[in-house]
């Protein structure tokens, strides 16, 4: 019988054929697809004719599609629905695909097809996007270590095999401890629950099996129950749950794997010439050396701290009314927070979530998309890869543009988290081809019959990846190696973070705020509420998130700490880590870093990317029209369109004229002196 994975593509949209999948045909296509990519990569190696641009540099460019194809049909189940089956095919492929790596960026006879192209470069005339191919590709070769010979190129093999699997192993076992852990709840326990809360702790418990409600590690269920739960000792033993995710001993704990793969990491960055894993990772990003984004970051370290121990003082007097006289907690600050915010700004989280719904913060997102963008949206019935995802055409005036898939709701194979994928980018060489992007949410799954409904917090990551989304639908690149977000690390959360900006934009909340039960709008003064409230506990969220990033910049700039659970502890020490703010991300379930090299040292980069979000914004402002369609069209070529055609800054200062500075993420954060 033929695997479908092989077979011709004949599904709506590129798709690959969910249906007709089956667990046991993803090994037997990657095997099949890197055989028949490594033909392909010998023929242009040993090619007798000279190198030239079409027959080195575009051939590798266009190789491998039977691979990305098997790639992008597997990695988009793997993280969504990660099945005991699914996990081991991982284990498998990982050093399967760091070898295929090694193999393809340590072929010396490529590698001096490519390196005499480029020192030729200045010969070959070639437009834009054929240098920059030619500049990518080169790099990509450089930076794998391409140059390495004898032991040195052993042992860079050796390490990009032991960092794969690592990496798999880093990610299975979160999931395993997420999954594993949750808190059964007695009926008395859930006193001050609002029905919400109460309700997705019903549905958690409903799948586990139990008749009883349950509190897990999802956070759309776990940050509610920490901001509304009365009984302190509860709060308390959640938080530490979540807080010990991969710190828990026996074979799920991640301790040693993190201090294992920092220590590779250096050992590759010196093998590749540099002083750190710090200096190579950021060579080629925006910021450009761990000195310049450590300066950022302090930039916004210390007004953040400065208002979060403002906030402290204001709810250890709270905790005090009530007659403890402990220290605050960070099991206790949500708790207060939340009930801070609902005498100062008269918000209730439970009062406000029934406007905030799934399906119309999705016609919100559609809507804004469509009147930057010009861009529609009809759902579609297409073959997926579980039955909570959906699909959606997008076109626009008529011509097909992208396939968007959403996947919304948690559940116990999914990782945690929120992202957003491509089965496959956009491009126009060799072929054309529109993308199909997938975002993955983890929202509290409703009662059956009942509408989802969101945080304003949900609302805000489902426009952040919707962001995202846009940067493949609006891709309009010759090669996919650079289209939708290939781009800089420090830059690909422009558009995401940009996008978040409409979700405060009155007029969309008007519209698209509507009650489930009654369909009544948002009352204005509600509104004008929610908006007041947008930089409120700015402090405590801005500490937790630059922690994280400092620590991960730290880890990474130096030598590799043998203990790096003592190294976090010393770091947030000598930045005067407020007591009673955990850090958002610990090192022993820190995805982000040791899931892979994506974010390794890499962390800062949402705010870095912030720091141009607020400043693009300021743009629609400035043109007095959030849908100003001038400003609009002008972030779509430079920005959304372009990928990674050209360096950042060229494209930033393409859209706004300069480069930004960081008043105004000061201001956006209410941070500012």
């Amino acid at each position: 019988m033929t695997n479908p994975l092989l077979a011709p593509v004949a599904t709506p949209y590129g798709l690959p054929p969910y249906d007709r999948i089956e667990d046991a045909h993803y090994a037997s296509a990657l095997d099949a697809a890197l055989a028949e990519a490594r033909a392909e990569i010998a023929v242009i190696a040993d090619n007798p004719a000279p190198a030239d641009f079409a027959n080195t540099i575009q051939a590798l460019e266009g190789m491998g599609a039977t691979l990305d194809r098997v790639l992008g049909a597997f990695f988009s189940v793997a993280g969504a629905d990660a099945t005991p089956a699914r996990q081991a095919l991982q284990r498998e492929f990982s050093p399967k695909l760091a070898e295929f790596s090694s193999d393809l960026y340590g072929n010396r006879a490529l590698w001096e097809r490519v390196r005499g192209m480029w020192e030729a470069r200045a010969s070959l005339d070639l437009d834009a996007q054929d240098a920059r191919l030619l500049e990518l590709t080169h790099r990509a070769f450089v930076r794998a270590g391409a140059a390495l010979e004898g032991e040195a190129a052993a042992r860079m093999r050796a390490i990009k095999a032991r960092l794969a699997v690592l990496g798999t192993q880093f990610t299975q076992n979160l999931l395993a401890e997420e999954a594993g852990w949750r808190m059964e709840l007695d009926e008395a326990d859930l006193e001050g629950l609002p029905d919400f809360v109460v309700e997705a702790a019903r549905a958690a418990g409903r799948a586990a099996g139990l008749d009883r409600p349950v509190v897990t590690l999802s956070r759309s269920l776990i940050v509610p129950f920490l901001q509304f739960s009365t009984r302190r000792d509860l709060r308390e033993g959640a938080w530490r749950a979540w807080a010990a995710r991969g710190a828990n001993g026996g074979e799920t704990d991640n301790r040693a794997i993190a201090a294992e793969v920092l220590a590779l990491r250096e050992e590759r960055a010196r093998l590749l010439g540099h002083d750190s894993f710090a200096a190579w990772k950021l060579e080629t990003e925006m910021a450009k050396t761990p000195e310049r984004v450590r300066d950022l970051l302090m930039q916004v370290w210390e007004p953040a701290r400065a208002r979060a121990e403002a906030d402290a003082e204001v709810l250890t007097a709270m905790l005090r009314a009530e007659g403890i006289n402990g220290a605050l907690e960070p099991w206790d600050w949500r708790h207060y927070a939340e009930r801070r915010r609902q005498a100062e700004h008269d918000l209730d989280e439970a009062v406000l979530k029934p406007y905030l719904q799934l399906e119309r913060m999705l016609e919100a997102a559609f809507d804004t998309a469509h009147r930057l963008f010009g861009l529609e949206f009809r759902e579609v019935d297409v073959p997926l890869y579980h039955p909570d995802a959906r699909a959606w055409e997008v076109t626009r005036d008529g011509r097909h543009m992208a396939l968007f898939v959403g996947d919304y709701f948690a559940r116990g194979t999914k990782r945690s988290g929120a992202w957003c994928s491509a089965i496959h980018g956009q491009r126009h060489w060799p072929a054309p081809r529109r993308a199909i992007v997938v975002n993955v949410c983890n929202f509290a799954r409703p009662a059956e019959g009942r509408p989802a409904l969101l945080s304003y917090d949900d609302a805000r990551t489902l426009f952040h990846e919707f962001g995202h989304a846009l940067h493949h639908m609006l891709s309009d690149v010759r090669y996919g190696s650079m289209s939708g977000t290939s781009v800089a690390r420090d830059f690909v959360e422009l558009p995401s973070q940009l996008y978040e900006h409409w979700l405060e934009v009155p007029e969309v909340l008007r519209r698209f705020a509507t009650h489930a039960g009654t369909g009544e709008p948002m009352p204005q003064e509600m509104l004008d509420r929610v908006l007041a409230a947008a930089t409120f506990d700015m402090g405590f969220q801005t500490v937790e998130y630059l922690a994280s990033a400092l620590v991960d910049l730290d880890f990474h700039s130096g030598a590799a700490p043998a203990d790096p659970m003592a190294r976090q502890a010393e770091v947030l020490a000598e930045l005067g880590m407020p007591h009673a703010i955990g850090i958002r991300h610990a090192t022993p379930h820190f995805a982000h870093v040791f899931a892979g090299d994506g974010y390794s040292a890499g962390y800062y980069s949402y705010m870095w990317s912030e720091v141009m979000d607020a400043d693009a914004f300021e743009a629609f402002r400035e043109a007095g029209d959030p849908f100003d369609p001038e400003t609009a069209a002008a972030l779509e070529r430079w920005v959304l369109a372009a990928g990674g055609t050209s360096e950042p800054e060229a494209l930033y200062e393409g859209f706004r004229g300069r480069l930004p500075g960081v008043e105004a993420l000061l201001r956006g954060r209410g941070l500012a002196a």
